[in-house]
């Protein structure tokens, strides 16, 4: 369950109009390194971590990308806001205004539409957690180009805050993914106790079950055709 408040993470208030740079940003709302996939991603990830700190750890920051969605959605109206039909074609938004209007819709800067395709759940908490940490890392070199691309200090404000808070999911997640790599055994016992793994053991091995298992099988000729 959410608790909603009615307050933004970072306060926005763009003066200036700018609609190339609402084009450029939405990259960040709907694209491949985006804050609708980290969210997406996080909190569909959370449940398959092995124990509740890991859960924890997912709901919480899956949560805080839902509000950079909501950050990032407001930057995006207050740039376009007020624009005439030849400022919108004039900074290629006219195919948006197609389908869209003056509305928001997911998408990359080049108009692609989002896609669940953007981020995985392998179930595996080390492997999920490197996807995350990745993901959180390719998220702030894009803030980085973007704050490249305005001179507007209302813009530069809330896209560094947004940069730093990707520094900070990244720390959060290598600390998880570190703990989880030393102490295994959480992993074992908590996520692996329900796999079960058909495999034989040493005293079927020893008492013939290997030659039951594999026959005749001549692996002097096989390892000699891999050489």
């Amino acid at each position: 369950m959410f608790s909603y408040q009615k307050r933004l993470q970072y306060p926005v208030n763009i003066k200036k109009k700018d609609l190339r740079m609402a084009k450029y940003l939405v990259t960040q709302y709907g694209g491949a390194n985006g804050e609708l996939g980290a969210a997406l991603r996080y909190l569909n990830q959370r449940f398959s971590m092995p124990d509740n700190r890991g859960k924890a750890l997912l709901t919480d920051i899956g949560t805080e990308e839902l509000g950079h969605v909501e950050m990032l959605e407001t930057m995006i109206y207050q740039l376009m806001k007020d624009a005439t039909l030849e400022e919108i074609k004039a900074a290629g938004l006219d195919t948006h205004y197609a389908e869209h209007a003056k509305g928001l819709f997911p998408t990359d800067a080049s108009g692609v539409p989002f896609t669940t395709t953007y981020f995985a759940t392998t179930g595996d908490p080390l492997a999920d957690l490197s996807e995350d940490m990745a993901a959180e890392q390719k998220a702030r070199a894009v803030y980085e180009n973007l704050i490249d691309l305005t001179d507007d200090p209302d813009v530069i404000g809330p896209l560094l805050w947004l940069r730093q808070r990707e520094i900070v999911h990244y720390a959060r997640f290598k600390e998880l993914f570190d703990y989880y790599d030393k102490n295994k055994n959480v992993i074992n016992t908590n996520y692996m106790s329900n796999k079960s793994i058909d495999t034989p053991s040493s005293v079927e091995v020893s008492n013939g079950m290997f030659d039951k298992l594999y026959g005749n099988l001549d692996f002097t000729n096989i390892m000699m055709r891999r050489m």
